[in-house]
């Protein structure tokens, strides 16, 4: 497998919601494996997701996971995960499933350097932000 970079979202108990959240709106395959699925006795662990991989027909890859036991708690997020391209459509429905039920913080709209931009943070505080060039050729 060659090397990649992709995200890895960390949750506070909901990472199989989220997972199957941003399945929804990207489409792909997802798989969960949980603690339990690795012999975690606790049972207020056994059903949280360990590891959750969702890659996408568009070549997307995001990982996520709940916070261990003891790990402390989710912080404030210092990081944004970027959507960007060509494609108007598409993007503008991702937009649209991502910021229902979430916060917009910059509207998506055309900026001042022409692309069609937007942030938003989702149902589950993961912030976002997309970014809709101009075909070109």
């Amino acid at each position: 497998m060659a090397s990649r970079l992709n995200p890895y979202l960390t949750f506070a108990g909901d990472a199989r919601q989220a997972m199957e959240f941003y399945q929804q709106v990207f489409g792909g395959t997802l798989n969960l494996n949980s603690y339990g699925d690795f012999g975690q006795p606790d049972p207020a662990m056994a059903d949280k997701i360990m590891h959750g991989l969702l890659e996408t027909p568009n070549g997307f890859t995001l990982m996520g996971a709940d916070n261990p036991e003891g790990a402390g708690k989710q912080g404030e997020h210092k990081y944004a995960v970027s959507l960007s391209g060509d494609d108007d459509t598409e993007l503008r429905g991702y937009w649209e499933k991502l910021s229902e039920g979430g916060q917009v913080s910059v509207p998506l709209d055309k900026q001042m350097w022409g692309d069609v931009f937007g942030m938003c943070t989702d149902r589950f505080g993961v912030p976002w932000m997309v970014n809709i060039s101009e075909k070109t050729g």
